[in-house]
């Protein structure tokens, strides 16, 4: 990759409010990115909660392959992710309504 394409890499990231390696990965796989940029002063928290999510995702794929859980293991990642969910969701609306 040149310095001219990783700069251009970099911004395309920032202004999405995405980390590189986030954007590469989106646009590689096909998914969509966000519509709309994360303030700065929630970008972190937004990044943050997204690595939670990858983690409950982790755990509940490792759940559903059979590994021994307490009884209520599944209801209870279900649960945490709709709560990341709607924290994420919250935190793009609240930006939305400043722009």
């Amino acid at each position: 990759m040149t310095v001219d394409e990783y700069l251009i890499l970099s911004q395309n990231a920032s202004t999405l409010g995405i980390t590189i390696p986030d954007y590469i990965r989106k646009r590689v796989t096909g998914k969509a990115l966000p519509r709309k940029r994360i303030l700065l002063e929630d970008r972190q928290l937004f990044i943050e909660l997204g690595r939670i999510g990858n983690n409950i995702n982790q755990l509940t794929k490792k759940v559903h392959l059979g590994m021994k859980h307490p009884p209520m293991l599944i209801n209870q990642l279900a649960e945490l992710k709709n709560i990341l969910d709607m924290l994420k969701s919250n935190i793009v609306k609240s930006d939305c309504q400043a722009d």
